[in-house]
């Protein structure tokens, strides 16, 4: 018996928890409240793909359309019933040697999705055999999930269930509509699990999550059974959709099924609501929405201000099936499946985003607007905590957008702490993000960036306030490539005022990048204006003219015309396609008009851009004020005299080992003992760090000018080794 029961709706993603509600339950923890949490989307894939699951779902009263796929799978369905348990086990990971049997073929029932593979061995080589196995395994689990969508179930997706009716929702009554219809077949398995752990839980207020709009419907029947069910137990939404969409909510029929509806930061608000639980009169919310004398009233009555990051504890991740959460490989690059292969611990290393200026983005809200940094050492305490509960070392930092200043000190703190961790972000391309610091991040376990490169085009970047240039992400995405850091870039089409030139071109820049190997990833989306951001806001001033529905529902998508006139739907396949093989490495000799079955403009980008871009030198110049930091180990030193015209003077060798490489130099042998000295000081390993200027005032207090040593040959070496400035 728990106070609170935290879900998550179906569906979000196969590999790993939604993180909200272990937000939530780290902080309830902090209060003494007792809370239980579940996420009910993976709960229902293992119900739905299991033995007994298909047994069911084949015998379903279905209509096995005339479609030759669906014919072929519904045909071979006792193949998926006798494979499925032991398929699903094995992308748990926990039936690894069912790989060599999934890739020498003949194991598994093959569909439509297979006639799509990829050249495997291209892709994984010869012997990455279990990711090989993890690919076809998931276009298998793409198959039966094409017949649950045609024959069974058509709202069923993987990591979204019904999303079309949260989708730019400005009435309730769709949705609504839906609601009073039978049970769906996903609905019925929802619905029994929960009844389940509502009985064992036996909560008095229940938090429903709703991150995604491919959450709402599903959290809307969660809320119907339980006010039909178990109708003294109070619930309240909360999430990413609300904070977005349901800013201007005015329809009382959604209080039907929920008796709150919180925005923004959810742990002061929660924490008033269950406060009020014991209160008949002067409640106080935060940011809240109720049914109050039959009318939807807005309460943020409270003078309490919200936790700062440093008080809202560690997240929880107990009570959540994290054996059980299945692992796949959609496509086969080894960046884009960091999404759904793996379990990975989610964290945030700031509140909001430290830029909050692109003009797409909701920079108007809180979630983004308020920014509030964690400090580095509660960070990585907080990882340490998740590690020793989870046994899990990956992790996923889910920030807007990571500051490369905390990155760094994150980084260090990690080697200070000898920790051995593997970690992901998203970042803005900031010219930050030198060499150094993407080695430092590097060998602190930084696997992987993703940022938005949107539009690769210099006007629109400056349009959008993306404060950076074509030039500029070039260079980082370089600097992270070459460090062994894989890079995901976000890109953008149909931006107001944007010509079917600047698109063109955008295609011929991020072809560029692709074939000098500093993107690894990516992925096309069209711009959607949203009304939260400055385009929404401001739409006369970016040249696009909205289309004003009346709001009692959901606001955020909206609809508008581009002055320019121009039809940007008709670039989606072909940039997507086109992307599609860069990701695999290939077709970078086709013409930009191959990809598109309409006449394009020649680019107007030089086949070098890109390369000419990266020939551009950095300055040499050090500031005083940079950090010196040494990643490597100790020298193992020699002395020995070198004799020249008669004079014989001591040398000493410094022999430097890391794991893959044997590095060596020489020097006389006071600066060699020197060197060796300030090396131990210049160790990650030391919680103090040493600038430029104080380390040249260190030299110079020996010898002279430290500028002619710092750039020498033997010193290039080490900045080349792991002697870095950040």
């Amino acid at each position: 018996m728990k106070d609170i029961l935290l879900i998550t709706p179906p569906f979000t993603q196969l590999n790993t928890p939604y993180p909200a509600t272990a937000y939530i339950k780290g902080f309830l923890n902090t209060k003494n409240i007792s809370a239980f949490q579940i996420d009910l989307g993976i709960e229902v894939i293992l119900e739905l793909f299991s033995k007994e699951g298909l047994t069911t779902l084949f015998a379903h009263p279905s209509s096995i359309s005339h479609l030759p796929n669906l014919q072929r799978i519904y045909s071979l369905r006792q193949d998926y019933i006798n494979t499925i348990d032991a398929v699903i086990a094995f992308l748990k990971g926990k039936n690894q040697t069912l790989a060599r049997q999934i890739c020498a073929g003949n194991f598994l029932p093959e569909g439509s999705r297979f006639e799509q593979l990829d050249d495997l061995e291209y892709a994984f080589g010869s012997m990455g055999i279990q990711d090989k196995a993890k690919h076809l395994a998931t276009l298998y689990l793409e198959d039966l999930s094409d017949f649950i969508k045609e024959a069974v179930d058509e709202n069923f997706g993987f990591s979204r269930y019904a999303e079309r009716l949260g989708r730019s929702a400005n009435s309730f009554d769709e949705l609504h509509s839906h609601l009073q219809n039978e049970l769906t077949y996903i609905d019925t398995i929802s619905l029994q699990i929960l009844e389940e752990r509502m009985k064992q839980v036996q909560p008095k207020l229940v938090l429903i999550s709703v991150p995604f709009p491919g959450n709402l419907y599903s959290a809307f029947r969660c809320a119907q059974f339980i006010k039909k069910q178990f109708p003294e137990i109070k619930t309240a939404m909360g999430g990413g959709f609300p904070n977005t969409e349901l800013r201007d909510l005015k329809d009382k029929r959604v209080f039907e099924f929920f008796d709150f509806i919180t925005l923004d930061d959810g742990e002061l608000p929660v924490q008033l609501i269950i406060d009020n639980e014991q209160l008949v009169i002067d409640k106080k919310y935060k940011r809240t929405f109720l049914l109050e004398k039959n009318e939807v009233v807005y309460k943020n009555n409270s003078t309490q201000p919200d936790y700062k990051q440093s008080e809202v504890g560690t997240p929880d991740y107990s009570d959540l099936l994290l054996e059980d959460y299945i692992s796949v490989i959609e496509i086969a690059n080894p960046m884009h499946s960091l999404w759904s292969d793996g379990r990975w611990n989610k964290l945030t290393m700031a509140h909001g985003c430290y830029w909050g200026k692109c003009t797409f983005c909701d920079i108007s809200l809180d979630y983004i607007k308020l920014y509030e940094p964690i400090a580095a050492k509660t960070l990585v305490d907080r990882m340490e905590e998740i590690i020793a509960q989870t046994g899990e070392t990956g992790f996923h930092f889910v920030d807007e957008a990571a500051p490369p200043a905390l990155m760094r000190e994150v980084a260090l703190e990690i080697l200070r702490r000898k920790l051995t961790v593997s970690w992901w972000t998203n970042i803005r391309f900031e010219k930050s993000f030198t060499g150094d610091l993407c080695l430092l991040l590097k060998a602190s376990g930084c696997i992987a960036v993703s940022g938005g490169l949107e539009v690769a085009s210099d006007r629109l970047l400056e349009l959008i306030q993306k404060g950076v240039t074509v030039e500029q992400v070039a260079q980082v995405t370089r600097n992270f490539t070459e460090s062994g850091i894989m890079v995901h870039a976000y890109l953008m089409y149909g931006y107001p005022t944007q010509t079917v030139q600047e698109t063109v071109d955008s295609l011929e820049m991020v072809r560029q990048m692709f074939e000098l190997g500093i993107l690894q990833s990516g992925f096309w989306h069209q711009f959607a204006m949203t009304a939260h951001s400055p385009v929404g806001l401001f739409p006369e001033e970016f040249g696009v003219i909205p289309e004003i529905n009346p709001i009692t529902f959901a606001n955020n998508d909206i609809q508008f015309k581009d002055k320019t006139g121009i039809n940007h739907d008709k670039f989606s396949f072909g940039l997507k396609k086109s992307l599609f093989n860069f990701m695999h490495g290939i077709c970078f000799e086709y013409k930009l008009q191959d990809w598109f079955d309409f006449k394009i403009p020649t680019t107007t980008i030089p086949s070098d851009y890109i390369v000419s871009c990266l020939e551009r030198e950095d300055s040499l110049e050090t500031k005083p004020s940079a950090k010196i930091i040494w990643i490597g180990g100790p020298p193992i030193t020699r002395t020995y005299t070198k004799s020249k015209k008669g004079n014989s003077w001591e040398m000493m060798k410094l022999t430097f080992h890391d794991k893959r490489e044997t590095v060596e130099i020489s020097l006389e042998k006071d600066k060699a003992e020197w060197l060796v000295n300030a090396l131990e000081l210049l160790s990650v390993s030391n919680e103090k760090t040493t600038t430029f200027l104080q380390l040249k005032i260190s030299f110079e207090n020996h010898f002279e000018d430290f500028e002619l040593f710092w750039y020498s040959k033997p010193i290039k070496t080490l900045r080349e080794y792991g002697l870095l400035v950040i």
